[in-house]
């Protein structure tokens, strides 16, 4: 009993691994959204909080 509980986590955890490869709408989009230097979110238009202006 305790092999096949431990056979359907390693499943299961590998049917999550394949679904986190996954490129999921939007991604493109929220990385555009990011400063180019320092990697945080930037809100608006105007340049990001680390004073460099990397679009």
């Amino acid at each position: 009993m305790l092999i096949k509980v431990m056979i359907l986590f390693l499943l299961g955890m590998a049917v999550l691994a394949m679904f986190g490869r996954l490129r999921f709408p939007g991604k493109t989009r929220l990385d555009a959204a990011r400063c180019k230097g320092c990697g945080r979110f930037r809100i608006g238009k105007g340049p990001c909080a680390c004073g460099k202006d990397h679009g």
